[in-house]
């Protein structure tokens, strides 16, 4: 799959508290959480390196997305993951919602999102 993303030189909490920060600058608030390695461990005792998936939504395109295809809840919201990078850092990757949302009559709402996901992306530096 096709995804947006950059390697910081923080740890993963900074990366974290950075990547919330710069979402919500482009309007995207996170909506869920979920610590995959800390689920892992209490689901299955599996030990994991750390591994977060936040949910992040900004509603206005969210809401012009779900008027044109209520089905496109299915893919909302986006998932934005963060993982230790090989060699040091955080990798922070976004799926891509132009990958997600093929329909062309989406290609306004969701280049608009791609663009916005870029940005809090590159204002990380």
């Amino acid at each position: 799959m096709e995804a947006i993303e950059t390697t910081v030189a923080m740890p993963l909490d900074e990366a974290e508290a950075a990547i919330r920060a710069s979402l919500g600058q482009q309007g995207f608030g996170v909506l869920t959480e979920i610590d995959v390695a800390a689920t892992l461990k209490a689901k299955i005792d599996v030990d994991r390196p750390p591994l977060k998936i936040l949910g992040a939504c900004n509603p206005r395109l969210a809401d012009a997305v779900l008027r044109v295809d209520p089905g496109a809840a299915l893919v909302l919201p986006c998932n934005v993951v963060l993982e230790p990078a090989e060699g040091g850092g955080t990798r922070i990757a976004i799926a891509d919602p132009r990958q997600l949302l093929g329909d062309p009559r989406l290609e306004e709402q969701t280049c608009d999102a791609a663009d916005k996901l870029q940005a809090a992306l590159d204002a990380l530096g």
